[in-house]
């Protein structure tokens, strides 16, 4: 395929769907729109919507700063960005293989035979993919090892958009599926699977997507009410913080429903995703207190905007926890029991008193001087683009050049989350990811069109700046605050 063609087709096909695109945010979408055969042929959405992504952002964030707030913070929103952008860097090194197993019960299995082609079977499928995201989500917040994953959405200590896409790279396999890999992922498998039994698979791919995207837009504060469309008003936290969730009876939104903090009165309850029902009927559904302050963040707060770290502290601590305990029993609830749990004397966080101390607690905040603050942005932007060049193109290059890439984009969110942080590393390791990036020049194919000369002398201008910082051994000057 000629890619000149193929981005003027992909521009013509964006400009003509954007009103639908908006409409996508909100499960505002006609079922006739959106019947598809076989998993192959459903787009990958979620993608798509990052555009949306940032334009609610900025929208958000103008609205914040206009009530006297001071609206997202840029280090918690590239932040939030990064950690999104690690889950779909990580479908695009698995290349779908996370559903593969419910196709596999669909294709073996099924008891019945739903036509694919029929609004009957796309809102059954949309109906079981929210019943079943409930008890997935219910598993992330009781089971620790689940939670060690599903925590990284809950580590700002803000509470705006960006949270919507914070996301593990693990969370599409617990999401969907597992390989025998990652055989603690099957705890999850088995919530979406019994789907398998009826649902054609991509009806279940095409839904489990939508939910995403409508509980992107409801983590905000800047929507207070709705008015007669408000049916509800929530909020959750779990395991080590505390989140709410947006939830509501029957498509009605609710944004600021969906909170992330730390106070008890806030766990274990609202898991559901689009509609509030199901935590109503499983008795999970608890109503807002009226004027009470959510302190957003984790419990035991690990304060950093390192995407990478905040991807894996907490499974090393649910490891270190394993080996901590000679007792086989032990060791299995230490991973498999609520992350609350011990041996003895085990509380429930919800159960715990509140702890005065978390409405004192301040924000983690690093204050970079104003010419890396023009350079991260300048570089990230760069990144972005990069991600959504292989995104578009990924299927034309070979495996191995995709997972390269996209390790590449991965290890470059890392250094800018250390950057952001004031990590005495940084510049190092910046020096590094610069000069790589042009070595990369040479061995990708020019017809992907990814790294050419102008972008190759960018790079060497850079790499030689940050070789003179570290000559000087310099650091960073920063202001950090809140550890």
């Amino acid at each position: 395929m000629n890619l000149s063609s193929y981005y003027e087709n992909d521009a013509i096909l964006s400009l003509g769907e954007y009103a639908k695109g908006v409409g996508r945010m909100f499960y505002l979408v006609s079922p006739k729109d959106h019947l598809y055969e076989d998993v192959d042929s459903v787009p990958n959405i979620y993608v798509q919507s990052w555009p949306y992504f940032l334009m609610f952002m900025i929208l958000e964030h103008i609205i914040l700063k206009l009530e006297g707030k001071k609206g997202i913070r840029l280090n918690d929103g590239i932040t939030s960005i990064s950690n999104g952008l690690f889950l779909e860097g990580g479908r695009l090194i698995w290349r779908g293989a996370e559903a593969y197993l419910y196709t596999w019960v669909y294709t073996h299995y099924r008891l019945i035979d739903l036509p694919w082609n029929h609004t009957a079977t796309w809102f059954l499928a949309a109906l079981g993919v929210d019943f079943c995201y409930y008890w997935m989500h219910r598993a992330c917040h009781e089971i620790h090892i689940l939670w060690a994953q599903h925590q990284v959405h809950h580590t700002s200590e803000d509470f705006n958009m960006g949270v919507g896409i914070r996301q593990s790279i693990l969370q599409g396999w617990c999401g969907f599926t597992a390989d025998n890999t990652l055989s603690f992922n099957y705890i999850c498998q088995l919530m979406y699977v019994p789907l398998a039994l009826a649902i054609p698979p991509a009806q279940f791919v095409l839904h489990h997507q939508f939910s995403y995207l409508y509980m992107f837009w409801i983590h905000t504060e800047s929507v207070k009410t709705l008015g007669p469309l408000e049916l509800r008003n929530t909020v959750v936290l779990q395991g080590f913080q505390i989140i709410t969730v947006g939830d509501i009876d029957i498509q009605s939104s609710v944004p600021f429903n969906s909170i992330i903090g730390s106070n008890p009165y806030c766990i274990d309850v609202n898991y559901g995703g689009v509609l509030i029902i199901w935590d109503k009927l499983f008795g999970t559904f608890r109503p807002e207190k009226e004027g009470d302050r959510i302190v957003y963040g984790l419990i035991y707060n690990q304060p950093s905007f390192n995407p990478l770290h905040l991807q894996t502290f907490y499974t090393g601590y649910v490891v270190s926890r394993f080996h901590s305990y000679n007792n086989w029993e032990h060791k299995l609830r230490a991973v498999f029991s609520r992350p609350s749990w011990k041996p003895e004397n085990a509380i429930r966080f919800k159960d715990m008193a509140e702890d005065p101390a978390i409405h004192t607690r301040i924000k983690y905040d690093v204050i970079l001087p104003r010419w890396c603050s023009v350079y991260l942005l300048t570089h990230y932007a760069l990144v972005l683009f990069g991600f959504h060049h292989l995104f578009t193109i990924h299927s034309m290059m070979p495996p191995f050049t995709v997972l390269v890439l996209t390790l590449y984009i991965l290890g470059s969110l890392t250094v800018f989350g250390m950057i952001l942080d004031a990590s005495p590393r940084a510049p190092a390791y910046e020096l590094t990811r610069c000069s790589l990036i042009i070595i990369l020049g040479y061995f990708l194919n020019p017809a992907y069109g990814v790294i050419n000369a102008p972008l190759q002398l960018f790079y060497l201008t850079s790499g030689l700046f940050w070789f003179i910082f570290v000559y000087k051994t310099e650091e960073i000057k920063s202001v950090k605050q809140g550890i």
